[in-house]
């Protein structure tokens, strides 16, 4: 795991080995600073003093107040260094965070991209937004704050030691005394921090999955006056996550204490140690106060590592969770060797096809039915009868289970799925347009489509006096969703989508269902100027709208039952009668209704 977490590195090693180095040169400054406190206090400011290492006697003046400024400003100097030092590898690391952050975030979302729908069913998206998110920035942190600075952690740790020991192997011991301690109260700290992060982590996907559904459905909240329940569910996963924090704060509020309290008694132990040993002349007022100084340093990096361990394992679990998605396998694969989609118009046959979304729980039974080129085909029938699966599995969302589809005799599983698509014009129920603007939800960004055949399909669905009158055109800022258009006006968007697309094939899923009558009639005129020369799909529930069909297919409890032109189905009397005298008896009576209000008034 740690394996697959580095290798977004790879391309920044250079930046990291820089960084590595000036992390080692900074680890050597900080053992320093006390030697020249030692330095100063031995050979200048004690009484009677001690002579000067040989090495530092050509660099150090005679004269002890020359000497002093001497070490005060090469004192100085190494603070600066340490300074420059840090600021170069911190800048360098996040550089390095923020790029290897880039491509992460960029790999996680191409493979959203290439998933199956199948695995957007079981997924809810605040989850996935976490993976994109939430996780990311874990693993940001540990390339730019963690790794690195282990490494100069553990370089600082190690060189401390080595000066102390080179300065009083004695009281070296007693600081060292304290480390069985402080690795305990580590481990234990490890623990309960661990266990918080991974709280932490699960109550994040939740609030986020809780606030995408909650917000995107804030029509029905307000609606439906659900905004208690609202707030008190929000408040319940909202708990989880402050007693999640509250576990790990509560971690970080003992142990920084804890280790700050062994080391203040370490420090006690070295200066009642450092007595008797001063008695025997063994050590010196200098070695005594950078012992002290060194004792300060020496738990800090212990400390640091100990965090640095829980960052790492909260990066691993983000990691692992990161991974999950990126290795999730697609169930609906291009073939090895796609063939070409066929040239002319040919025929989409549904051959005796099974399906079912889980198990043997099937939602299309033995269904077939042929397609002929540039013949529109109606589809009708109850809920859940399986209308909107077959487009489903027409595109290849999904593979049939039995069974197979057939464009022109070639299997669609033989075809690549980007192919595939590319030439059918998929109208939904439920228009959905991107923040951007109308041009661009009518382009989707292919660039081969020119400003004329994006004019000319608005005006073919009667979109057309409507973009001219708005402020901008076809520039027209689209908010979220098409926020601020109408339910009518965003699916004409669509319907110009389709046809800009110049598709060969014309599938429209219960495209008049949530639309006014006027703009039904916009629609259906649109319709017809769509359906000419093009093999279309209806799906519909107002059978007014399908009248015109060459051929209308029945569906129940995803079999076939019937199908034909309309009157003869009318005529057999079988389940389309029957769909069509329930609705027209609901609009019979909804008409004499309302005319009735009108007499009376």
């Amino acid at each position: 795991m740690a394996g697959r977490i580095l290798r977004w590195l790879l391309p920044y090693r250079k930046q990291v080995g820089v960084a590595l180095v000036a992390i080692g040169v900074y680890a050597f400054l900080q053992t320093l600073p006390p030697l020249l406190s030692k330095l100063a206090i031995d050979s200048y400011i004690l009484n009677p003093p001690q002579p000067v290492p040989e090495v530092l006697q050509p660099w150090l003046s005679a004269t002890p107040t020359t000497a002093l400024v001497q070490i005060s400003l090469l004192y100085l100097v190494t603070l600066l260094f340490t300074f420059a030092l840090e600021f170069g590898q911190s800048y360098l690391m996040q550089w390095t965070g923020q790029q290897a952050m880039f491509q992460v975030r960029r790999d996680l979302m191409e493979k959203l991209q290439e998933l199956d729908l199948a695995y957007y069913d079981r997924n809810p998206v605040g989850r996935l937004v976490t993976r994109v998110t939430t996780d990311v920035d874990v693993l940001n942190e540990l390339f730019a704050s963690g790794l690195v600075t282990a490494v100069a952690d553990i370089l600082t740790l190690l060189l401390i030691v080595a000066a102390m020991l080179w300065l009083s192997v004695p009281l070296t011991l007693v600081l060292l005394g304290a480390v069985p301690l402080v690795l305990v109260v580590t481990w234990l700290f490890r623990r309960a921090s661990q266990l918080g992060y991974r709280q932490t982590r699960v109550a994040v996907a939740k609030i986020n999955s809780f606030l995408n559904e909650h917000v995107s459905g804030i029509a029905v909240l307000q609606l439906f006056n659900r905004q208690d329940r609202a707030r008190a569910g929000f408040a319940e996963v909202n708990e989880e996550y402050r007693a999640a924090m509250k576990r790990t704060v509560i971690a970080y509020g003992w142990f920084y204490p804890v280790v700050e309290i062994i080391g203040t008694i370490s420090l006690a132990a070295i200066l009642a140690y450092s007595g008797v040993l001063m008695e025997q002349t063994e050590i010196s007022i200098g070695v005594v106060v950078a012992f002290f100084q060194y004792g300060s340093r020496f738990f800090r990096p212990i400390q640091e590592l100990s965090e640095k361990y829980n960052l790492l394992q909260s990066a691993i679990t983000a990691g692992e969770r990161i991974f999950k998605l990126l290795d999730t396998p697609r169930e609906v694969l291009p073939p090895a060797d796609p063939k070409p989609f066929p040239e002319t118009a040919r025929s989409i046959e549904f051959d005796h096809v099974w399906f079912a979304y889980k198990d043997e729980d099937w939602v299309l039974r033995d269904f077939s039915v042929r397609i002929e080129p540039g013949e529109m085909v109606a589809i009708v029938g109850h809920t859940g009868a399986g209308k909107t699966t077959l487009i489903s599995l027409l595109l290849r969302f999904y593979d049939v289970k039995k069974g197979a589809i057939r464009i022109g005799g070639i299997d669609i599983r033989d075809l690549d799925p980007r192919d595939l698509r590319r030439h059918f014009g998929v109208v939904l129920q439920d228009p959905y347009l991107f923040t951007g603007t109308l041009g661009g939800n009518i382009r989707l960004g292919s660039t081969w489509i020119q400003d004329h055949d994006m004019m000319s399909a608005a005006e073919q669905v009667n979109l057309l006096e409507f973009i001219e009158g708005l402020p901008e055109g076809f520039a027209q800022p689209v908010r979220e969703r098409g926020e601020g258009l109408s339910t009518g006006q965003k699916q004409l968007v669509s319907f110009a989508r389709a046809l800009a697309h110049s598709p060969r094939f014309l599938i429209l899923d219960e495209a008049t269902s949530s639309v006014d009558s006027e703009t039904e009639q916009k629609v259906r005129d649109a319709l017809t100027r769509m359906v000419q020369g093009r093999t279309s799909i209806i799906i519909a529930h107002r059978l007014s709208t399908i009248h015109k069909a060459d051929r209308i297919v029945v569906m129940h409890r995803g079999e076939l039952r019937e199908q034909g032109p309309h009157k003869e189905l009318l005529a057999l009397k079988g389940i389309y009668h029957r769909l069509y005298e329930l609705q027209y008896r609901e609009q019979e009576r909804l008409e004499s209704s309302e005319a009735e209000v009108a007499t009376n008034d």
